[in-house]
């Protein structure tokens, strides 16, 4: 599952963990990206320390047997982790879907962890390019879900997603227990304590927050992007 950041991500990993058949990991290539970029991203030191940064070791796994013995491998990966230098045949190994969210949305949550965030941070950029590397790979549309359709419906849409991946859906994606997982990254305390709050999706918020006047480009720049994949998403 190829998200941006703030993108309901992390809520739609717990939601394939509780199907109980389902094997998650949490940002295989987060550890790479940090220890490739330099960014500051809060606990990047210790994310580095905990996490295999070799991308090429990383991927190996990624495309090996599934772990735990489970039947399915839910892979939970930020659009902005491939860097440019990571290969991109592997893609082909896997079953790839998108997770989209609205830039209206995801732009002031971005802003309120990193000071004015560019667009490579939004990760839309790279999620379009991956959506093409997929599809020319293919020769098919890879399934998009927009995270305001899956908090409108959430049964709806994870049986939509389910259908487009050949896989069952189960009413146990509909609910998990509060708190932190052993599957979570050490970033998790950095970054999850509304998901580790939560025991299923909430209701959507009727319209999108009051946006800053300084934030109005990004959004505009953004929202090409946004558009082009929203245009393929998955309906009910």
């Amino acid at each position: 599952m190829w998200s941006g950041p703030r993108n309901l991500s992390t809520a739609l990993m717990r939601s394939f963990e509780s199907r109980g058949d389902t094997f998650v990991t949490d940002e295989p290539l987060y550890a790479h990206y940090l220890k490739v970029t330099g960014l500051a991203h809060p606990g990047a030191e210790e994310v580095i320390a905990a996490h295999d940064p070799d991308w090429r070791r990383v991927v190996s796994w990624l495309t090996g047997p599934v772990p735990g013995g489970k039947a399915l491998w839910y892979q939970k990966h930020m659009t902005h982790h491939l860097l440019p230098g990571i290969e991109r045949g592997w893609l082909g190994e896997l079953s790839n879907a998108f997770l989209l969210r609205d830039p209206r949305d995801v732009i002031p949550s971005l802003d309120a962890k990193f000071a004015r965030p560019s667009l490579a941070d939004t990760g839309l950029s790279q999620q379009l390019e991956i959506f093409e590397c997929v599809r020319a790979k293919t020769g098919r549309v890879p399934p998009v879900i927009d995270s305001a359709d899956l908090l409108r419906d959430p049964p709806g849409m994870l049986r939509a997603l389910c259908s487009a991946l050949g896989i069952p859906f189960t009413e146990r994606m509909l609910a998990w227990e509060s708190g932190r997982r052993a599957t979570d990254g050490v970033w998790a305390k950095h970054w999850y304590h509304n998901v580790e709050r939560s025991t299923g999706f909430a209701p959507e918020r009727a319209n999108h927050a009051p946006l800053a006047d300084e934030l109005r480009p990004l959004v505009a720049e953004s929202m090409p992007y946004y558009e082009t994949l929203h245009a393929a998403r998955l309906r009910p």
